[in-house]
């Protein structure tokens, strides 16, 4: 039975981005389609839309999943860093819409066994490469081979955790008894680090060291800027960017490039705060809770 994934933030970034028949449309990430279908239905048989994904078995059942719908479609097995990559291959000089949707899909975190969550035993890789090579790096090798000083600061940068030395003291006395291999294990590390009292919270206590090793194999924060950069180069003038975000981290890059695109003259943001979830958005899908989009039109 394939994976229920709900779309964040849909009919407000479908609004955003203010979809007309014809347009020529690039996404990344695709996930499982949610927004890839609302599109496809809006720009019609005349549109073009191109998707990436690094996670293949995402792709094999978005494209399944849109097979029905008559209108151009590409599909690549690619991080949106390289959309200029895709779009040269592709021969689309610009694009009138982008849609950056930069948060895991539900298959990702209860299908793919690469341990996204510590909801479930899985080898500690954390990449959104379906079939990671050997050189790529995986959260294993984060835990396992790193100085405890790297450890700590990934920690507290990406995973915003003011106890990272605490953890990261943890997961180097425990690898020095036995490699750390799987989300259990690190999972279990993380809680017996952390003081007691915080143990048993509402908020999973491994969350923020899984989410800062996720970052950080993936480079995403990296791929984030790149694709900003790249994304809004190819943008057809009175085109516009839409970036749905999952962390603060993520939406603060977001919010500043974006500010000195329009300081600059280049390009107007039309959300001038971030729109988040509605009550009625939260009730049915939690998850989004931390979901934040901004837009922005160029000149």
């Amino acid at each position: 039975m394939p994976t229920k994934h709900i779309p964040v933030l849909l009919q407000e970034t479908l609004e955003g981005l203010d979809l007309h028949p014809g347009d020529r449309v690039f996404e990344g990430t695709v996930g499982l389609g949610g927004h890839t279908e609302e599109i496809l239905k809006r720009i019609g048989e005349k549109g073009i839309y191109i998707g990436v994904d690094q996670d293949s078995q995402a792709l094999a059942q978005a494209e399944k999943r849109l097979k029905s719908y008559k209108v151009a479609k590409i599909f690549r097995e690619e991080n949106f860093r390289n959309l200029d990559r895709v779009l040269d291959e592709t021969q689309t000089p610009l694009v009138d819409k982008i849609l950056f949707d930069i948060g895991l899909s539900n298959l990702q975190l209860e299908e793919s066994g690469r341990g996204f969550s510590f909801k479930r035993d899985e080898p500690l890789l954390m990449t959104f490469k379906t079939s990671p090579k050997g050189d790529d790096l995986t959260a294993k090798e984060i835990v396992n081979e790193w100085g405890k000083d790297s450890l700590a600061d990934i920690i507290r940068g990406y995973g915003e955790d003011r106890f990272a030395d605490r953890i990261a003291n943890a997961i180097v006395a425990e690898r020095e008894i036995k490699p750390i291999e799987t989300t259990n294990e690190l999972a279990s590390i993380v809680t017996t680090a952390l003081p007691p009292s915080l143990r048993h919270g509402r908020i999973h206590p491994a969350t923020k060291t899984f989410q800062a090793l996720r970052i950080a194999v993936n480079d995403e924060l990296g791929a984030l800027r790149q694709a900003l950069a790249k994304g809004f180069e190819r943008l057809a003038p009175r085109g516009r960017m839409a970036v749905v975000s999952f962390h603060s981290l993520e939406d603060r890059i977001v919010k500043n490039f974006f500010k000195d695109l329009a300081t600059r003259g280049l390009g107007i943001t039309t959300t001038k705060k971030p729109i988040s979830p509605g009550e009625e958005e939260l009730e049915k899908n939690p998850k989004s809770r931390s979901a934040k989009l901004r837009i922005i039109k160029k000149n």
